[in-house]
């Protein structure tokens, strides 16, 4: 099986956030992986891995950190693949650190970048789908409908004043 979508975090403790990530995946059933390689514990570990990863399949990388954040930026600079960071949610700055960290990329090495937390882990699944839906028309007819269900359940909420 090709793996299409590959999630990498900073650390362990990312996953709560990157779950959601990877619910959108699952529920749209397209492949992933998922590693935990540091952009400063493991640099080589991680540049040979993303480095290889196109000869493996992957066509989208999701990249989660928090506090320096500098993940998903080493990410970029290894690969001419879509790379999607995800700014972890910090204790000290509540993610604004993870997030400016980022989003200040130089010019050369784009990173897509989601909001803080849980909702961009969510929209960072949602993301790479949409990428990977413009070569892919079951990907792109699932997202349709995902979001054609999203408009049906806010316009059944019913507010009683």
């Amino acid at each position: 099986m090709v793996n299409k979508i590959s999630i990498i975090m900073g650390s362990q403790s990312d996953l709560q956030t990157v779950n959601e990530a990877i619910a959108v995946l699952k529920e749209f059933k397209v492949v992933f992986e998922v590693k935990v390689l540091s952009a400063h514990r493991t640099p080589k570990e991680l540049a040979q891995y993303v480095e290889a990863a196109a000869r493996k399949g992957i066509k989208v990388f999701i990249a989660a950190a928090g506090g320096a954040a500098a993940l998903a930026g080493v990410v970029a600079s290894h690969t001419t693949l879509p790379v999607i960071g995800i700014p972890i949610e910090t204790s000290s700055l509540n993610g604004l650190d993870s997030l400016l960290s980022t989003v200040q990329m130089p010019g050369g090495i784009p990173v897509a970048s989601m909001a803080i937390g849980k909702a961009g882990a969510k929209n960072a699944g949602l993301f790479a789908l949409a990428i990977l839906g413009v070569s892919d028309k079951k990907i792109q007819s699932k997202l349709a409908a995902y979001k054609k269900n999203m408009a049906v359940k806010i316009k059944k909420i019913k507010i009683k004043v």
